[in-house]
C-alpha cells in the first residue's frame, strides 16, 4: 500500500461523506442518526479551509480511504482562553481498518497542530468504542475523563470518554 496524505479538495467529498456515513445507522461512532450529505459536507470543507484548518485525506490506489479534520474546542471566538486547544475527527473506510491509515493521518493532523502554535489535542470518544480508546492511547492520547450519560442514540443514552494529547511535549 503507497499511502499519500493530502489535504482534501472538493472532489474528495464524496467519499469524505461515503466514510463518515457508512457507521451511522448501525454504530455510536458518532452520536447523530442523521447522514451526512454532499451539501452539508462542502460546507463543512469550506469552513475548515476559511478558518484555516487542516481536513486530510489519506489515499490509497488514488482512491480516500480515510479523512481526519481537526476544529475549534468549544468556542475560541466567545472564550479564547481555548485558542490553542482542538478536536479532532479521524475517519478510516472499513476495507482499510488496521493498516496505518489512521496513524498515517493522524501523524499528518498532529504535525500540523504543532506547526499551527496549538497546544492540546482532545479527542471525545464514545465509551462503547474501545477499538477507538485503545488507537488513541497508543499514538499518546491520556484518558483524562469520562462523562457519563452525556449522550444520546436510538434512545440510549451514551457515555463519552475524554483523552488529550500534549502536542507541546509528546510522548517518546
Amino acid at each position: 500500500m503507497a499511502l499519500i496524505v493530502r489535504p482534501a479538495v472538493p472532489s474528495d467529498l464524496p467519499a469524505i461523506t461515503d466514510i463518515a456515513n457508512a457507521l451511522i445507522e448501525t454504530a455510536t461512532v458518532e452520536w447523530t442518526e442523521t447522514l451526512h450529505t454532499l451539501a452539508d459536507r462542502q460546507v463543512w470543507l469550506e469552513h475548515h479551509q476559511e478558518a484555516g484548518e487542516p481536513v486530510l485525506v489519506a489515499i490509497d490506489d488514488e482512491m480516500v480511504v480515510g479523512w481526519a479534520a481537526y476544529g475549534d474546542f468549544r468556542d475560541s471566538t466567545r472564550w479564547p482562553g481555548y485558542r490553542f486547544t482542538v478536536e479532532h475527527s479521524v475517519h478510516v473506510a472499513e476495507s482499510h481498518s488496521g493498516r496505518g491509515v489512521g496513524r498515517s493521518l493522524m501523524s499528518a493532523l498532529i504535525a500540523d497542530a504543532q506547526a499551527s502554535g496549538k497546544r492540546v489535542m482532545v479527542a471525545a470518544i464514545d465509551a462503547d468504542n474501545p477499538g477507538s480508546i485503545d488507537f488513541h492511547a497508543r499514538l499518546g492520547f491520556v484518558e483524562v475523563g469520562r462523562m457519563p450519560g452525556v449522550g444520546d442514540k436510538w434512545g440510549q443514552r451514551l457515555s463519552l470518554v475524554l483523552m488529550q494529547y500534549d502536542l507541546t511535549h509528546p510522548p517518546d
